[in-house]
């Protein structure tokens, strides 16, 4: 999908704000939604994905199982809140030995585990929204030995709410970051406090 464009900075795959921010993702619902509502500590749309079973409730990016992102940049941010649920994602990497690899993060996992073509490991959220920072590169070299070369798809499973997901070409500090892809909270108002 993004093979062809110039990647530099940031590319966002999923911004909960948008006309149409599942448009290249494709949905999979069962005992479950995958709804846009308004979120009360941010005050602003987000995507909730929830089920009760993180397997069956899912969106996966790109829609067309046939194709793949095809995106070089090496980190992959997603702005997530953790609803004291099981939540899982995953995500598939080419590399550089042209063998498709896959990380699942799982907060319900304690070890990580690695096998050829899958590589499990825990996640621990903190209370309310969390930048999960995943380092693809670094991940792909100490799992595998091999060098990332390019990410294949993501899947977002049940059960979070998410505000967005982009991909960059390093990690940047928060006042490094465009207005739009940091997150807002507002400010409680204090009158009632003096």
């Amino acid at each position: 999908m993004f093979k062809n464009t110039f990647q530099s900075g940031f590319l966002s795959i999923l911004y909960s704000i948008g006309s149409k921010p599942l448009q290249i993702w494709d949905k999979k619902v069962r005992n479950g939604h995958i709804k846009r509502i308004t979120d009360n500590d941010i005050h602003s749309s987000v995507l909730e994905v929830e089920g009760a079973n993180v397997s069956t409730t899912y969106i996966t990016c790109p829609a067309d199982p046939k194709k793949t992102l095809g995106i070089k940049l090496p980190f992959l941010v997603m702005i997530v809140k953790n609803l004291k649920k099981y939540f899982t994602f995953e995500v598939q990497v080419l590399d550089d030995k042209n063998v498709r690899r896959r990380f699942r993060a799982s907060n319900y996992q304690s070890t990580t585990r690695v096998k050829p073509f899958i590589c499990t490991m825990p996640m621990r959220l903190d209370d309310g929204w969390n930048q999960i920072q995943f380092n693809l590169s670094d991940f792909t070299r100490r799992a595998y030995g091999t060098n990332y070369s390019e990410t294949l798809r993501v899947q977002i499973h049940a059960n979070c709410r998410i505000r967005r997901i982009y991909f960059s070409d390093r990690l940047y500090a928060e006042d490094e970051l465009p207005a739009e892809f940091k997150l807002f909270v507002p400010v409680q108002n204090q009158k009632g406090k003096q």
